[in-house]
C-alpha cells in the first residue's frame, strides 16, 4: 500500500513552529497529526456509500487546541493518564507529590501534561507514519526521572496504528493513552447516541468518590457497565467514565472493543497490548469551544472516548498491575483503530 505523508504548517507554540502531518492511505483514510500534544487532529474514512468524513471532534487551527483547555481533544496524556489519588504515590519509600489539577488527585498528568507540550517529529523511515517525540524532565509535574517518550502513528491499511515507547533514568510511573472524541458519524449526528458499543471485559474498575479506585474489580454481570453484549448507547446514557479490565490479558494484542453506527455503516475496532479501556461517553462536554470544524457545537455526548491504558491510581495499589517504569526498562504498548463500512440492515 501507497503512503504518502504532506507537511502542512499549523501555527506557532512556545516560539516553536507546529506542523500537521496528513497521513493518506490508497483507501482514501487521512489522519492528521500535529507537534502540540502529539494530538491526532483528524481521521477521515469512507461511510457504506463510499462518502470520506472526519470521525474525531477537532479543531481548525491550532489555538482551538490550545484554548480547549482540559478536555484533551486528540492529545496524547501523560506521564501518567487517568488520575492518581491524593496527586501522590511512594517508590522505593520515597513520596512523590504530583500536580493537584483535579480537585486533590492528578489527572492526565497535571496542569500541562504531555497533551500540551511540544514534540519533535521525524516521517517514519518506512514511509507510511510519523513519529512524535518529547523529553520529559526530572520533577516535571512532580515526577522523577528523565524519561524519554516517543509515540508514533501509521496507516496500515484501514488501520491506524499508535506505537508508545519510554524509558527512563529513575524509576517512575508511566501510562500512555490517546484521548480521541469519536463521532463514526462524521458529525452529522451531535451526539453519540445512536452508536452500538461492546466491550471485552468481564470486569470493571470500581470507583468510590471522585471517581477513584476503591482497589476492587468487579464482575460487570448484572450491571449496567455490562457491555459483553453490543448495547446502543441511547439505552443509557449515564456519565459512563470508567475503566473494565480487558480478558485474557497477557500484554499480547488483543480486541478490546467494537463500536458501530448504523447509519453511516461505519465500524471501529480496538485492539491494544494494555490491560484497560477506559470508556467515557463525553458527558463532561459543555459547547462553545472556539474554532471547532465547521463550527460544529460540542455539547454533551457530542463524541466519546475509548482509551487503551493501564487502569487508574495503579501506583497507589499493589493489586493492579505495575506501571513504574525502571531505569534499564523499556515502556512499549501498542493500540490499533481499525475501520470498517459496513452495511448490516
Amino acid at each position: 500500500m501507497a503512503v504518502k505523508i504532506t507537511v502542512q504548517p499549523f501555527g506557532e507554540y512556545e516560539g516553536k513552529q507546529v506542523n500537521k502531518y496528513t497521513i493518506t492511505g490508497d483507501s482514501g483514510m487521512q489522519v492528521g497529526v500535529i507537534n502540540y500534544g502529539a494530538t491526532i487532529t483528524n481521521i477521515i474514512i469512507p461511510d457504506k456509500n463510499g462518502s470520506l468524513a472526519d470521525i474525531v471532534l477537532g479543531f481548525e487551527s491550532l489555538s482551538g487546541y490550545i484554548n480547549a483547555g482540559d478536555y484533551y481533544f486528540g492529545g496524547v496524556c501523560g506521564r501518567y493518564a487517568n488520575r492518581i489519588a491524593n496527586a501522590s504515590f511512594m517508590i522505593n519509600g520515597s513520596e512523590y507529590k504530583l500536580a493537584g489539577n483535579n480537585g486533590i488527585s492528578c489527572l492526565h498528568g497535571g496542569f500541562k501534561g504531555f497533551d500540551k507540550v511540544y514534540w519533535d517529529a521525524e516521517i517514519l523511515s518506512d514511509g507510511n507514519g510519523v513519529t512524535f517525540m518529547y523529553n520529559s524532565k526530572d520533577g516535571e509535574e512532580g515526577f522523577p526521572g528523565n524519561m524519554k517518550v516517543a509515540v508514533s502513528y501509521r496507516l496500515v491499511r484501514n488501520a491506524l496504528h499508535i506505537e508508545y515507547t519510554a524509558t527512563t533514568d529513575k524509576a517512575t510511573p508511566v501510562n500512555l493513552t490517546s484521548h480521541c472524541y469519536f463521532n463514526l458519524s462524521g458529525s452529522d449526528d451531535l451526539n453519540i447516541k445512536e452508536h452500538e458499543l461492546s466491550l471485552n471485559a468481564d470486569y470493571f474498575v470500581e470507583v468510590g468518590t471522585d471517581n477513584i479506585p476503591t482497589g476492587n474489580l468487579v464482575e460487570v454481570l448484572n450491571t449496567q457497565l455490562d457491555f459483553r453484549e453490543t448495547k446502543k448507547l441511547s439505552s443509557n446514557l449515564n456519565g459512563y467514565d470508567q475503566t473494565w479490565v480487558l480478558k485474557n490479558n497477557n500484554g499480547k494484542l488483543m480486541e478490546a472493543a467494537k463500536l458501530f453506527h448504523s447509519k453511516s455503516g461505519r465500524e471501529m475496532t480496538v485492539l491494544t497490548t494494555k490491560p484497560g479501556i477506559h470508556f467515557y461517553n463525553g458527558y463532561h462536554l459543555k459547547g462553545n469551544y472556539p474554532g471547532t470544524k465547521k463550527g460544529k457545537d460540542y455539547q454533551q455526548y457530542a463524541g466519546l472516548c475509548l482509551e487503551a491504558q493501564h487502569f487508574p491510581d495503579s501506583p497507589n495499589h499493589s493489586n493492579f498491575p505495575n506501571t513504574v517504569l525502571a531505569p534499564g526498562e523499556v515502556y512499549n504498548h501498542k493500540t490499533i483503530y481499525s475501520f470498517e463500512h459496513l452495511n448490516k440492515n
